[in-house]
């Protein structure tokens, strides 16, 4: 059974393509259409493509490039914000 997992949280969703394709691309749209709205918001986008990636190749790649372009730029503002350590001069 196909499982999307977002850090400790996991979902499984349904065993059939037709219906997983589908409720990945309601997600992206409606997320595109009432974004403007509190509840229904720009979060059903990342959700859909997550949802669409278990189905799409083209998506997986998406998703896996912005993945690892994501956590590079995090190390390195880490590796920035990291403060030095105090020097002493005797």
């Amino acid at each position: 059974m196909p499982k999307v997992q977002v850090g400790r949280f996991s979902l499984e969703l349904p065993r059939n393509r037709a219906v997983r394709i589908s409720l990945g691309a309601a997600l992206v749209v409606g997320g595109g259409v009432f974004g403007f709205l509190p509840v229904l918001g720009y979060w059903m986008v990342p959700l859909g493509l997550v949802v669409l990636a278990s189905d799409v190749p083209v998506i997986r790649r998406f998703n896996r490039r912005v993945v690892v372009k994501t956590g590079r730029w995090w190390q390195r503002r880490r590796g920035r914000a990291a403060p030095s350590a105090p020097t002493s001069s005797p």
